[in-house]
């Protein structure tokens, strides 16, 4: 898998997130990670600095939830992914994650 094949972030509503500005995600790539049943953004930062690239579509670096129906050798082969708020101590979630 190339980058240009690596799925995109197409959604991200976390609005506390350092790299969300106002047209979405801004990392270069993302990390999904999680325990306990949730998939989260391991790239989430909750800081009133923002980051990232100032043109960017942002993708999947690696997943770290090998039992997600599209993790195949923790890369994700989901066409896209979208990112939601999460609640306590998981802020963003990977709201694609399917368990397998």
């Amino acid at each position: 898998m190339t980058t240009m094949e690596m799925p995109h972030v197409s959604e991200c509503t976390v609005n506390d997130c350092s790299y969300n500005n106002h047209d979405g995600c801004h990392a270069y790539a993302i990390n999904v990670s999680g325990q306990n049943g949730s998939a989260d953004c391991a790239t989430f930062i909750p800081l009133a600095v923002k980051g990232g690239l100032d043109t960017v579509t942002s993708m999947v670096g690696a997943c770290q939830r090998a039992d997600c129906a599209h993790n195949t050798g923790l890369e994700c082969t989901a066409g896209e992914i979208r990112v939601g708020p999460g609640s306590g101590d998981h802020a963003a979630r990977c709201m694609t994650y399917t368990p397998s």
